[in-house]
């Protein structure tokens, strides 16, 4: 698929590195993330809005019932918000925001999913 065959409102989405939630660029510098904001606080931050999400991501799901789905279960989102999911998501946090997370007792692991 080329560039040019992707809508241009579509083209600035990115998906969270850390829950894979997909929201604009916009979307993220005005409300955060609604899982990882107290985590990541990517909110009036592009700095960390550019360091903790990713551009490049395959797929989506659209997550209504997180506690219902299957698919939320597979994906390893059931605790997450309602909201549109990436499948995978390349990329990997910081290693400075990796420490703090691991500082949290929060594990870790990249969202992408290739090598599964």
């Amino acid at each position: 698929m080329s560039v040019e065959s992707i809508p241009r409102d579509l083209r600035n989405l990115r998906a969270c590195l850390l829950c894979s939630l997909i929201k604009s660029f916009e979307q993220f510098e005005y409300d955060g993330c609604d899982n990882c904001e107290e985590i990541l606080g990517m909110k009036n931050n592009r700095e960390m809005i550019y360091d903790c999400t990713s551009s490049n991501f395959d797929g989506f799901v659209a997550l209504t019932s997180p506690d219902e789905s299957w698919v939320a279960k597979w994906l390893k989102i059931s605790r997450m918000h309602p909201g549109i999911y990436a499948i995978s998501v390349s990329g990997k946090l910081p290693p400075g925001v990796i420490r703090e997370l691991k500082s949290r007792g929060i594990p870790y692991k990249p969202r992408d999913r290739t090598n599964v």
